[in-house]
């Protein structure tokens, strides 16, 4: 499996649409606390409005992708408008996780940059404006396709704020994290990190901070984390999960989860369950 599998096997994504069609004037979108959201521009212009920051002028067929829950406006022409696809993301248990965690505020990718997007639109459109059986979730898996297409061109151009992607593009770190994406249970340390990088330790060790911020214990600890949540909200109890992630207990596992996200996990399991936040970092 490669690097980015690895990480999606355990990382959920998922996308739903809620607008296609064209769109005219001011349309605001609200800091939704669990998604962030995905604009496909197919014929514009339209401009991106975000607080405290420059605003966004398209012209081209673009993708827009906010990773991260904040609130935003589209602007379109009154009479032509701007033929839109908006959906929102979801990656995990809930927005922080260290795929988006990689990401700007803003992926801004021209269609013309994405490769076979073309069919792929053309198979969106066609579901967008036909009422056939299963309609909406056809257009919900077409979209987490365009996100995987965008995720790996971001991979490719370095479109990234260090972290998570950054390292897996990297061919010496990537090997170290699938090994431990495949196997978060096992014993890893340094040197075995380093050993399944082709690195010295000294060396792995000053590029891995380097490159994805934390160090390859802390970034441990926090798959582990993710990992276990996962585990948790498919049923396993708070001990079963902690074995499957490599803790020895449930307390060392209930002490390295309040210890990354301020919350312990049976508070955790019941605000999930009342559809309340899911991390508190």
């Amino acid at each position: 499996m490669d690097a980015l599998s690895s990480v999606l096997s355990r990382i959920a994504l998922r996308a739903g649409v809620f607008y296609s069609g064209n769109l005219c004037g001011l349309h605001d979108f609200e800091h939704d606390v669990f998604k962030g959201h995905l604009h496909l521009i197919e014929r514009g212009p339209i401009t991106l409005h975000m607080l405290g920051q420059a605003d966004v002028h398209l012209t081209e067929p673009t993708v827009l992708f906010l990773p991260r829950p904040q609130w935003h406006r589209l602007s379109a022409d009154d009479g032509a408008g701007a033929d839109v696809v908006c959906g929102t993301i979801t990656l995990g248990g809930g927005v922080h996780n260290p795929v988006s965690a990689s990401l700007p505020d803003v992926v801004q990718v021209p269609l013309s940059a994405l490769p076979g997007v073309g069919a792929l639109l053309g198979l969106m459109r066609q579901e967008a404006f036909q009422e056939q059986p299963g309609r909406q979730a056809v257009l919900d898996r077409l979209c987490e396709v365009l996100i995987l297409q965008l995720l790996r061109h971001c991979m490719a151009q370095g479109i990234t704020s260090g972290g998570l992607l950054a390292g897996l593009a990297d061919p010496r770190l990537g090997k170290a994290l699938r090994a431990v994406h495949d196997d978060p249970a096992q014993d890893w340390d340094l040197p075995s990190l380093a050993a399944a990088a082709g690195m010295s330790r000294a060396r792995f060790a000053h590029h891995f901070k380097a490159v994805l911020g934390h160090t390859p214990a802390h970034y441990l600890s926090q798959w582990r984390i993710q990992t276990a949540q996962q585990l948790m909200q498919q049923g396993q109890s708070i001990q079963q999960a902690a074995h499957a992630v490599g803790y020895g207990s449930a307390s060392a596992f209930t002490r390295a989860f309040v210890r990354e996200l301020g919350i312990s996990p049976g508070a955790w399991l019941m605000a999930t369950s009342k559809g309340g936040p899911q991390t508190q970092h």
